[in-house]
């Protein structure tokens, strides 16, 4: 009998070391997983491109807030396009979250292939590019009527930001067109200042616009028929990282990739960053509302 009772004392003991060694293992696989996204963030600064655009405010700031949950430090740096393009080939910069393909931005794509990475990811593949007139220029429905009302627009085209790929794509449609027409350069901001003027009093204007974008919803604006297809079909928009990123950032780079957004999401995160004086105050409460689809990014 003791020695039976021996015998089982020694099973036992045997099998609870089973099971702590088991628990031990489990939870050191968890906490090393989470000591390698601590690792990965700790003490390391992401920089992130910003372009003065409705969108690009929107999904950057949406990113720094989600990053910094996860204990990422993130700076976001205004700048134009090309000096984005420039910042990523140099290394200063880590990740543009904005790149138009197959068209906008074909020119990046064509000159820092080889020393850019451009996902092929996509985080909206339903983007649409083009010249728009308000609904009420009942005169213009396509490019090719331009020419024969140029005095409506006093032969102008108003654009936005210098250097942007939209920019030097309706450059090469005024040839295309052959258009008697001058492209003005501002900022998305003054483009859409004037937008607004024209409509409140009804005056005719162009210019080139792009969806998603939260100005349709709030003016009757139409995209005019582009024949000869310079601004393209359905662009889809990606993002870009700087050589080494995704070795440096396995996890962000992953989150990045797994990052969709349909018009609804995208639509209602810029209507809460521009409505709010801090952007980030309007991406901080979209990502707390919608933090289900987050963790399908992030997962």
């Amino acid at each position: 009998m003791y020695k039976w009772k021996k015998e089982l004392s020694f099973i036992l003991a045997i099998l609870m070391v089973v099971v702590l060694t088991a628990c031990g293992s489990t939870s050191g696989e968890s906490n090393s997983e989470q000591t390698d996204t601590e690792s990965e963030g700790k003490n390391k600064e992401l920089t992130i491109g910003q372009v003065n655009w409705a969108e690009n405010i929107a999904v950057t700031n949406m990113w720094k807030v989600i990053l910094e949950e996860k204990g990422y430090n993130v700076k976001l740096n205004n700048l134009n396009m090309g000096s984005t393009m420039k910042a990523l080939e140099s290394g200063d910069l880590d990740a543009s979250l904005e790149i138009w393909l197959p068209v906008q931005d074909a020119n990046y794509l064509e000159k820092y292939q080889d020393s850019v990475n451009f996902s092929e990811a996509t985080w909206y593949d339903n983007a649409k590019v083009g010249l728009v007139v308000p609904e009420y220029v009942e005169e213009v429905n396509s490019i090719e009527d331009l020419n024969e009302h140029k005095e409506l627009f006093n032969s102008e085209i108003v654009g936005f930001g210098p250097g942007a790929g939209t920019m030097e794509v309706t450059e090469q449609l005024i040839k295309d067109y052959e258009l008697d027409y001058e492209l003005l350069s501002s900022s998305e901001s003054a483009m859409l200042a004037e937008i607004k003027e024209a409509v409140k009093d009804e005056e005719p204007i162009v210019a080139p616009l792009w969806s998603p974008h939260w100005v349709f919803s709030k003016y009757d604006l139409k995209f005019l028929e582009d024949p000869q297809n310079t601004y393209g079909g359905v662009e889809k928009i990606h993002h870009a990282t700087r050589q080494g990123f995704e070795e440096d950032y396995p996890k962000v780079s992953e989150w990045f990739k797994n990052w969709k957004m349909n018009d609804q999401q995208i639509g209602e995160l810029i209507e809460y960053v521009e409505g709010t004086e801090e952007p980030l105050e309007g991406a901080e409460k979209w990502v707390e509302e919608n933090q289900d689809l987050i963790d399908e990014w992030v997962k």
